[in-house]
């Protein structure tokens, strides 16, 4: 992941994607394996865990998405949210598909797909909370892994910087009433207060944590000394999320087993969700003559998703055996590779696209 700069006249740097990141799929998957294995072989180890709540908050979980969370913040300079107005043509699209697009689309998709297509194909009565699921994934614009696919289709760092800047401010205010509002729609209860915990616990509290300690490091250190943190931290964020999934895994295990079907399906909505997103995002910006290194974030922005923040939701909204949960772990198995794809994608259409773009 890309490091952000502490004064937005220059460029974020363009480090290239990691080992450890480029197989993040291949790590998921031996979570999964391994949180089933070991939820069978620890039932009491994993109630345990389960019980250590407040408020419907898992402390062991809260722990581990903040350790996912707050390293990824710290890329985050709202100082380029000046440079917003240079790129507004890019920005208005990116925003459009993900307030206005996404999560809409996806609470469709999920409806048709999980609600009624393969409703007979699913446990009995947990289609909601699937469905629930897909709407937390969907409703949170990714805020980290967009600087790795930006880089790797050469898009314009600074865009893509305000971008996610303005995006995460965007967050604090609109997540918890459009999923709020989403929820209602496909029937799922709402628990407010638990909603708005949420928001305040995995949103608010992480990106002024995050910003206050990158203020402090750069005036320590400036630049050099984030760096050195940033690297620090990047393993940390990603043995997190691992261990988070080997959790979830381990509550789902026995449902797991009994329907092995359930994360292909499931999978289906999020794929078509991700492409059309993409599709549309990169579309538009041809249509309004925005520049190729500015479109091609722009579908890989519009097309991604927030997923450590919505399994954190999941989990606080649903709990930890949720179908809700199980949903926004799928999308963390399907995210590198699709998106990938689309990199792949938006580099190969460069001619085409260039061919229209009319300034």
């Amino acid at each position: 992941m890309s490091t952000v700069p502490a004064k937005h006249d220059a460029a974020p740097a363009r480090p290239g994607i990691g080992t450890f990141e480029r197989y993040l799929t291949l790590w998921v998957m031996l979570c999964i394996v391994a949180g089933i294995g070991l939820g069978q072989l620890l039932p009491g180890v994993f109630a345990s865990i389960a019980a250590a709540e407040v408020a419907r908050v898992n402390l062991i979980v809260a722990v581990l998405i903040w350790l996912m969370i707050i390293p990824m913040l710290l890329k985050i300079d709202f100082g380029a949210l000046g440079s917003v107005r240079q790129h507004w043509k890019g920005v208005g699209v990116t925003l459009f598909i993900n307030w206005a697009v996404k999560p809409f689309s996806m609470a469709a998709l999920g409806t048709l797909f999980i609600g009624w297509l393969f409703a007979p194909l699913l446990p009995a009565g947990e289609g909601p909370s699937y469905i629930a699921g897909l709407i937390l994934l969907a409703a949170a614009p990714c805020t980290a892994m967009v600087f790795v696919w930006s880089n790797l289709c050469e898009g314009e760092p600074t865009y893509t910087l305000s971008q996610v800047a303005l995006n995460d401010v965007l967050m604090v205010f609109l997540f918890a009433p459009l999923v709020g509002l989403l929820l209602g729609v496909a029937s799922v209860t709402v628990p407010w207060d638990t909603l708005l915990i949420s928001v305040l616990l995995y949103i608010v509290v992480p990106v002024i944590a995050a910003q206050l300690i990158r203020r402090t490091v750069l005036a320590r250190g400036g630049q050099a000394l984030l760096d050195q943190m940033l690297a620090r931290l990047g393993p940390v964020a990603l043995v997190a999320l691992l261990a988070t999934l080997v959790l979830l895994f381990g509550f789902q295990g026995e449902a797991i087993v009994a329907q092995p079907l359930v994360i292909a399906l499931l999978a289906v909505p999020i794929l078509i969700q991700v492409y059309l997103n993409a599709g549309l995002a990169y579309w538009l910006s041809r249509r309004f003559g925005v520049a190729w290194c500015v479109a091609a974030p722009a579908a890989l922005i519009g097309a991604s998703n927030f997923f450590e923040l919505a399994v954190a939701a999941a989990i606080s909204l649903f709990g930890l055996k949720s179908g809700a949960a199980l949903a926004t772990v799928v999308g963390v198995l399907v995210e590198v590779p699709v998106m990938l794809s689309v990199v792949s994608i938006v580099k190969a259409s460069r001619g085409w696209y260039e061919r229209g773009v009319v300034a």
